[in-house]
């Protein structure tokens, strides 16, 4: 304990008791997430996720939420503010599913086929780490460039691309999950709604997350006594607790070539957090907290780095609740009790006890909850006559869901050859869906970003993103023809999969070499129409 001159900084408070149980769910249900995902739609072995990802994982939150604890600690020791609030530090929901759906998913399947089992999941999880550590030093560079970075990326592109990973993939992905078991899924969803949508407080002001696990997993053990589908106690007396030691690992570098391939979905999800990190960092400042912003930033970065190279394959993030935390009353102890908590349960492996025992149906209401959020910010976060924009970019993660979906049915070899033949009608649409999906989230930020422009009588602007669009997407940086969205020199592809970077490419050139000519027509340059930003007419 440390004295001031106006009082004494208190480390633990009821309000930090009630911040930890909520900013330790949030990780924890983050994490089993991941690997019941991981292991259902995947087939992943879930020893190597408990024993190798999640520990690494886990550890960049304990040094996140240690370091914003000292920071917030400082503040206060420095200001005489007993009251000040620590950062939350978590891992960042929509790039740790995006990272699952997008990379190990696709990448464990892809390495199955040239090698056994337990050797991809291997290269799997050296890939993983790989591309954290490109995560990290993304985040490091653009530390020291956070509000510029805030300024030139486009709001509507940004919050876009967001809400499409929040639409398909940490909405309609869970949604899945809630009606396989319809009825727990349903109660816990009803419950989540009630309380963090709608906003009603349930009776005794319990929290609303606590008591849509504990009754919808209550609720999961009684249904087999009634003839319903459920689980069985029974079933926790085989589970044996699989944890593992954070240390650092390098083997990353046998797969550090093959994470260079998904770069078009780690460069977006290193630039959503550093913005996110200075959004939340400014929001601390209005509420009374006068937090650094570059050593906010600078430190979810290591945090990163430092997961990545210990075993990590989820990045952390500042949350952006902190005026909410200060407001029920938590200060130091909730970020210092998440972190410990969280950290030890990689290391000695309660969060796979988590996992066994409360089953996804009642998890994935959580994620719902946070999808909502999402994209209900990306339409309000950004200016009424950009909402066409934001629309937009929620497209291409949907392409992405379709493949990820059926993957099999797509990728057998002999349904690919097959939609490889060109026709005459064109690019077929297996290869449409496949190349949309491709680089979707990098694809969602220039969309949005054109289309803004394009709302603003921008329109020269617009013609530059579209002229980028055709850059990324000749070698496959974008819309690459590959199922596995590998990047390439377009010219040594097969005649069939040539189409795609050609025709997309001239095609985005075309409209670009179409908007410059127009941008000088004087209509180009009219005021926007007001009725034409809320769908207009015909």
């Amino acid at each position: 304990m440390n004295d001031t001159s106006s009082g004494r900084i208190r480390w633990v408070t009821s309000g930090d008791v009630n911040g930890f149980f909520g900013l330790m769910v949030d990780n924890l249900t983050v994490m089993a997430l991941m690997a019941l995902f991981l292991t259902t739609l995947f087939g992943f072995p879930a020893d190597i996720i408990y024993t190798k990802m999640l520990p690494g994982t886990a550890f960049g939150v304990l040094f996140g939420d240690l370091v914003y604890t000292y920071m917030a600690w400082n503040i206060a020791k420095k200001t005489n503010n007993p009251n000040v609030t620590a950062m939350p530090l978590g891992l960042d929901t929509p790039s740790s599913l995006g990272i699952v759906f997008t990379v190990l998913g696709p990448a464990f399947l892809a390495y199955k086929g040239t090698m056994p089992e337990n050797e991809a999941a291997m290269m799997t999880w050296y890939l993983g780490m790989a591309t954290m550590i490109n995560i990290g030093i993304i985040k490091l560079i653009f530390s020291f460039a956070g509000k510029w970075l805030q300024k030139v990326v486009p709001q509507a592109g940004l919050l876009g691309s967001l809400a499409g990973i929040g639409l398909a993939l940490i909405g309609l992905l869970p949604l899945l999950e809630v009606f396989k078991l319809p009825i727990v899924g349903m109660i816990s969803l009803g419950i989540i709604l009630y309380t963090l949508v709608a906003g009603i407080r349930l009776p005794g002001n319990l929290p609303g997350v606590a008591v849509a696990v504990l009754v919808g997993t209550v609720l999961h053990y009684l249904m087999p006594s009634l003839g319903l589908p459920g689980g069985h106690l029974s079933e926790l007396s085989e589970f044996k607790f699989q944890g593992g030691l954070p240390l650092p690992h390098f083997e990353f570098v046998k797969a550090y070539a093959d994470s260079l391939t998904y770069l078009p979905i780690a460069f977006p999800f290193a630039i959503l957090t550093v913005i996110g990190g200075v959004n939340v960092t400014e929001s601390a400042r209005v509420g009374g907290d006068d937090f650094d912003t570059r050593q906010i930033l600078l430190t979810e970065a290591i945090a990163t780095l430092l997961a990545g190279i210990c075993g990590g394959v989820a990045q952390s993030t500042p949350y952006i609740g902190q005026p909410a935390y200060k407001a029920m009353g938590a200060r130091l102890g909730y970020t210092l009790m998440t972190g410990l908590f969280v950290g030890l349960g990689g290391i000695l492996g309660y969060v796979g006890f988590f996992v066994k025992l409360i089953p996804a149906a009642i998890l994935a209401p959580i994620l719902i909850f946070v999808a909502l959020d999402i994209i209900v910010q990306a339409f309000l976060a950004t200016a009424a006559r950009h909402a066409p924009a934001v629309a937009f970019a929620l497209l291409p993660t949907v392409a992405r869901l379709l493949a990820i979906k059926y993957n099999d049915f797509l990728f057998t070899p002999e349904a690919w050859a097959a939609k490889l033949k060109p026709t005459a009608e064109g690019i077929s649409e297996t290869q449409v869906v496949i190349a949309l999906g491709n680089g979707f989230i990098l694809t969602a930020m220039l969309w949005g970003g054109f289309l803004a422009e394009l709302i603003d009588r921008r329109v020269l602007r617009s013609a530059g993103y579209l002229m980028v669009l055709a850059a990324l997407t000749a070698p496959g940086i974008i819309h690459s023809a590959l199922p596995a969205g590998s990047m390439y020199n377009p010219f040594h592809l097969e005649a069939g999969a040539q189409m795609v970077p050609k025709l997309f490419t001239l095609g985005y050139l075309a409209l670009a070499g179409m908007f410059i000519f127009l941008s000088f027509t004087p209509q180009s340059k009219e005021a926007p129409d007001p009725a034409a930003s809320h769908g207009g007419h015909f």
